[in-house]
């Protein structure tokens, strides 16, 4: 990979990935930090990575490096409790965005990442298998269940709020 292409490959993806971290973590400091992070990694393997490969390498590298930094808190302890309840009022009825992004978060991790991989990011099964270290089966199965769980959540008025 040439300089060039380090530099496109940083106006193409930075935002995707960012969005994806974001997601997953919900802190805009830690997604902002492992983006760069992953960025640092592929420059260091510039010269070992085609330019057709960034994109999955740097899903890959930002996925593990945000699941490394979860598994260091969680053996610390020191695991910042994000809230996710919502500020929806009785009266107000919430948005298919905010139903949506309820039931994201209701999902377990590795039913969130395979959701926003295929369905946000357009990866094929076997590009998160890559990325996620899981078989094309696996992926299938999480990403079914996620879909199942979300059609039934959003089906389910009296779970929304």
């Amino acid at each position: 990979m040439t300089r060039t292409e380090y530099n496109n490959s940083v106006d193409q993806f930075s935002d995707d990935i960012f969005r994806f971290i974001l997601k997953l973590c919900r802190s805009k400091e830690l997604a902002e930090d492992i983006v760069q992070e992953s960025y640092l990694v592929l420059w260091e393997h510039v010269r070992e990575i085609a330019s057709e490969k960034a994109k999955p390498f740097l899903f890959t590298t930002a996925y593990r490096k945000m699941i490394d930094i979860f598994r260091r808190e969680k053996r610390n302890s020191d695991i910042e409790t994000v809230s996710s309840s919502h500020n929806w009022y009785e009266n107000e009825t919430p948005d298919l965005q905010q139903v949506l992004h309820a039931a994201l978060e209701r999902l377990s991790e590795i039913q969130r990442t395979v959701v926003l991989l295929r369905d946000y990011e357009n990866y094929s099964y076997k590009e998160i298998a890559e990325i996620t270290n899981l078989n094309e089966n696996q992926v299938k199965v999480y990403l079914f269940r996620a879909r199942f769980f979300m059609k039934e959540y959003i089906r389910k008025p009296d779970l929304v709020v």
